[in-house]
């Protein structure tokens, strides 16, 4: 239920994300989520551990993990911008296959040949997706792909950070390090919101910092075999949204190339879970 809630806030911030950065700069959209979800961290998480939730000997390594998300996460709101939310997201699950790579070569984890097969299986969803050169392909693809390619880089860098970090230290240092770098994108653009689009953009960092609570609950909760599957609902219910609010019709090469990739990333699931190559 933890992380069926997680997809369902998921797939709503980013569809609210899509939405405002049609009238409003992309850094604006993101700023304002983040501010909402550093206050709304701040309150639920410092009564309980004070200023001793900062203590980290690793600064560098979540000084990092904030560059990439920054960037990662300023893709993907452009992504949304120029193609259906849709196909973005399911461009966006080809992360874990990136995340395998990263893991591979930084750290220096053993990759076997089924591993690797199911790699290329997967990117070849990807290019099912993005249809490259057919008149039909977005340049949106572009950045949804770098998206996931970031994104999968930072979960392989935050598997290596949990060995010595809680999970309130990680919270908190993404969304300090991130309000302050999104307070930097605010003066190459920013439109005065009006008093509902504002409310329901600090709305939307609300919805985002419960959709990462109760995707962080679920796996306290259960194993990841057990929830992670259900985290592929959060394509089912960004395809829905799609269609009823901008009328996009999932083309079959989308079905097609997100059930490839759904696949691959369910299978590398199972594969790591039972400890084989």
């Amino acid at each position: 239920m933890c992380m069926l809630a997680a997809t369902v806030l998921f797939a709503g911030s980013s569809a609210a994300a899509k939405w405002f950065v049609t009238t409003y700069p992309f850094g604006e959209v993101l700023f304002m989520r983040q501010i909402a979800s550093f206050m709304t961290g701040a309150i639920l998480i410092l009564p309980f551990t004070g200023f001793r939730v900062f203590r980290t000997n690793r600064f560098p390594a979540h000084g990092m993990r904030a560059i990439s998300q920054v960037v990662s996460q300023s893709l993907i709101i452009i992504a949304f911008s120029l193609m259906p939310l849709g196909s973005a997201v399911a461009i966006n699950f080809s992360a874990p296959l990136f995340a395998t790579l990263a893991s591979a070569f930084f750290l220096r984890e053993h990759v076997g040949a089924v591993r690797w097969i199911t790699l290329v299986v997967g990117l070849v969803g990807v290019l099912v997706i993005t249809n490259p050169g057919q008149s039909t392909f977005q340049i949106g693809a572009l950045f949804a792909l770098g998206n996931a390619i970031l994104y999968g880089s930072v979960t392989a860098g935050v598997r290596g950070m949990t060995t010595t970090e809680s999970t309130e230290t990680l919270l908190v240092y993404q969304m300090v390090l991130l309000t302050i770098a999104y307070t930097c994108f605010l003066p190459f653009g920013f439109i005065m919101p009006t008093l509902a689009d504002g409310a329901y953009m600090m709305l939307l960092g609300v919805a985002n910092f419960f959709a990462q609570y109760f995707w962080t609950r679920s796996l306290h909760l259960a194993p990841a075999s057990a929830v992670a599957p259900f985290y592929y609902f959060s394509l089912v219910w960004a395809m829905a949204l799609g269609y009823f609010i901008w009328g996009d019709i999932p083309t079959k090469a989308l079905l097609a190339g997100s059930a490839v990739v759904v696949a691959s990333g369910l299978f590398l699931l199972w594969r790591e879970t039972t400890g084989r190559a």
